[in-house]
């Protein structure tokens, strides 16, 4: 049994059957391993939390890194836009809210200090820069607790109003 295959498991249960559901018992049983199998790579039910956390940062990290555009602002804000319209809201609001423990989120506070102030000394305009990064959060924000308040027109503008706050 792979790690990422245990980390999977886990968030289908949780988003399945909620936070009271998770217990290493359980995941083992959704992956159709061992407990053994599963205490192997995650040994206590926080590391497993930790190991959801830390690969949902793992993978907006990647997102981020896959835009292409010319600043670190422009890429973030791209990949935030991504991640929202694609529906990565409920797994990110389901783990991070299934934790319950400040030191679980650890890795996220250390994310998104590191994501706010990435590249802000190579930016043409530093503060407009923060002020896009603020109001990608407030977005997300927004849209997981209602994810259906916007269509795609709406994030479009959105987006293409953002844009305009940063210099070409």
């Amino acid at each position: 049994m792979r790690r990422e295959e245990l980390l999977d498991a886990a968030e289908d249960l949780l988003c399945d059957q909620g936070s009271q559901s998770l217990t290493l018992a359980a995941v083992a049983e959704r992956a159709g391993c061992s407990k053994g199998g599963l205490l192997y790579h995650f040994g206590t039910k926080e590391a497993l939390i930790k190991g959801m956390v830390e690969r949902l940062i793992e993978e907006f990290d990647d997102l981020v890194a896959a835009q292409g555009q010319d600043t670190y602002t422009k890429n973030y804000l791209a990949a935030t836009f991504a991640a929202v319209q694609g529906g990565r809201l409920r797994r990110w609001a389901v783990v991070t809210g299934a934790s319950g423990n400040l030191y679980l989120l650890t890795p996220l506070r250390v994310a998104m200090a590191r994501w706010h102030r990435e590249g802000l000394d190579s930016e043409p305009d530093p503060a407009a820069a923060q002020i896009v990064r603020l109001a990608c959060e407030g977005l997300w924000d927004v849209a997981s607790h209602d994810p259906d308040l916007y269509d795609d027109d709406h994030y479009a503008e959105l987006k293409q109003r953002l844009l305009g706050l940063l210099p070409a």
